[in-house]
């Protein structure tokens, strides 16, 4: 595949970058220097300012409220890779004056999903809102499905529907390309095709030049191979490559159970069993969803197989568990799935925080034991108000080994755990992220006496505080710094932009 941009527009843009950098005496002066001013006089009609509904729409769509409550001086809303280039160049040429620059200088965000503050928005920098970067178009042999850098999946999952086809992309509304992609991307299919990253055969970037290259396994392949788990550390990306699969419809949903000691038991024993090797079926797709919220536990399943297959057998132990409260299990196709599952999620959420971990899985006796410590740990936190937790335990995706993760290839029995907070009060930050990182501390704790912990943080799930990235091994980390030092000599995308960024030797 090839990544496609006019030569035309990024000459056109070539005389204000020039003329920005001509405006570098303003900044030699004691005024602070207005990058918001500069972006705007150079990109009419694509800056959005606070109380401009553009403005207001970027800010309202962020998942969490850690993310709402930080203050841009200005949304920059590209719709070309020429107007990515071109901001590129023009902020990195002011930025040689950075005592008058904010620190971060700009954030760049497609979705906005991840949760912590500062993943993908900035206070008093310029937030590059990639939504309006949604291209799609599928290629003549409908092998390949190029999509813009800002792309949400709900988007284009129906695109791909009438031909019997899907991409390996996120299983909830709201999340868009850039992220997910960069940060692995776990799918519907990930047990037979592995990451969504795994997928992508080419990436248009921006580097921290400004310029525009492609990457793949031919061209640029240190960067391709860096930017699948790499995050947001090398560059901009404008168009992802993606393979397509084919997919004629799914069959899935979710099930309720009501909260006892035995129905935990028998989930213990429904998903070890169904991990283990030798009961693979590379379609299937389960988590087993704990949850605390109004002062009430509760269990479900999600269930989710990759086939117009009705109640497929690989479900039969989950299918058979005594208690059930409520099912949605239905044949669907990837788009109404997807639907479906935004209707029985919030679209926004309050404070929260969320925290990951992942082993090689157990007996039953050991989730049981998870489970259990679980809700021992909620008791220590119940009182906050407005307090929901989610302790959501699922497969890894079973990679190729053809990214910078550092997962070991083929390997269908690791588990992956993330638990999840959110509550009302700013006051009770300390006690809520507390208490999860005790439940954590304890659970790993469990698994290192049984030799199950991998150390592995999964970046898409992981808060920064876990420092996702370093779990990646020595070896990945040393080249994901090369490539770093080759493609943005200057460290721009290391030091002037939020997000995970590359650990520090």
């Amino acid at each position: 595949m090839a990544f496609h941009f006019s030569l035309l527009g990024i000459a056109r843009l070539i005389p204000a970058v020039t003329a920005a950098a001509a405006l570098a005496p303003e900044q030699r002066s004691n005024k602070p220097l207005d990058l918001c001013r500069l972006v705007g006089a150079h990109f009419p009609g694509k800056v959005w300012f606070a109380n401009s509904s553009e403005y207001v729409d970027s800010q309202e769509s962020y998942y969490t409220l850690q993310e709402r409550e930080l203050n841009p001086s200005c949304v920059f809303r590209p719709a070309l890779t020429a107007d990515v280039s071109a901001f590129v160049k023009l902020v990195a040429a002011n930025d040689r004056y950075p005592k008058n620059l904010p620190k971060p200088l700009f954030a760049v965000r497609s979705g906005g999903h991840t949760l912590w503050s500062g993943a993908a928005n900035v206070d008093g920098g310029i937030t590059v809102d990639m939504r309006g970067m949604n291209s799609f178009k599928l290629s003549a042999d409908k092998k390949t499905a190029s999509i813009g850098g800002g792309s949400n999946f709900i988007d284009v999952y129906p695109q791909l529907v009438p031909h019997n086809l899907t991409i390996l992309g996120a299983r909830m509304p709201g999340v868009a390309a850039g992220g997910f992609l960069t940060g692995g991307g776990k799918n519907f299919l990930a047990r037979k095709y592995g990451f969504a990253c795994d997928n992508i055969f080419g990436y248009e970037v921006v580097l921290a030049s400004g310029k525009v290259v492609y990457a793949s396994a031919s061209q640029n392949r240190d960067l391709w191979l860096a930017l699948k788990g790499g995050s947001n550390n090398f560059g901009i990306i404008t168009r992802f490559d993606v393979a397509t699969h084919p997919l004629l419809g799914m069959w899935g949903g979710i099930v309720g159970f009501e909260y006892t000691p035995d129905t935990l038991s028998v989930h213990a024993q429904a998903f070890s069993d169904w991990m283990r090797p030798e009961n693979v079926d590379e379609l299937s797709d389960v988590a087993i969803i704990l949850g605390f919220v109004n002062g009430s536990f509760f269990i479900e399943d999600s269930l989710f197989y990759s086939a117009p297959v009705v109640s497929p057998p690989v479900f039969a132990e989950f299918t058979k568990l005594p208690g059930v409260t409520a099912q949605s299990l239905e044949l669907r196709s990837v788009a109404e799935l997807v639907i479906f599952m935004g209707s029985i999620l919030p679209a926004t959420i309050p404070r929260s925080f969320e925290l990951v971990y992942a082993f090689h899985n157990p007996d039953a006796a050991t989730y049981l034991a998870l489970f259990q410590t679980w809700q021992a740990g909620i008791q220590q936190v119940q009182g906050v108000q407005g307090l929901q937790i989610q302790y959501l335990v699922q497969p890894m995706p079973v990679t190729n080994g053809t990214n910078s993760l550092g997962l070991p290839p083929h390997q269908p029995d690791i588990t992956m755990v993330v638990l999840t907070a959110a509550w009302d009060n700013t006051v009770d930050d300390d006690t809520v992220t507390k208490g999860l990182q005790a439940i954590v501390t304890r659970h790993e704790a469990i698994l290192d006496a049984n030799k199950l912990n991998i150390g592995y943080k999964y970046l898409n799930y992981a808060d920064v505080t876990q420092n996702p990235i370093s779990t990646y091994g020595a070896a990945n980390v040393a080249r994901l710094r090369a490539v770093s030092r080759k493609y943005d000599p200057t460290g721009l995308f290391q030091t002037r932009v939020p997000g995970y960024k590359l650990p520090k030797k």
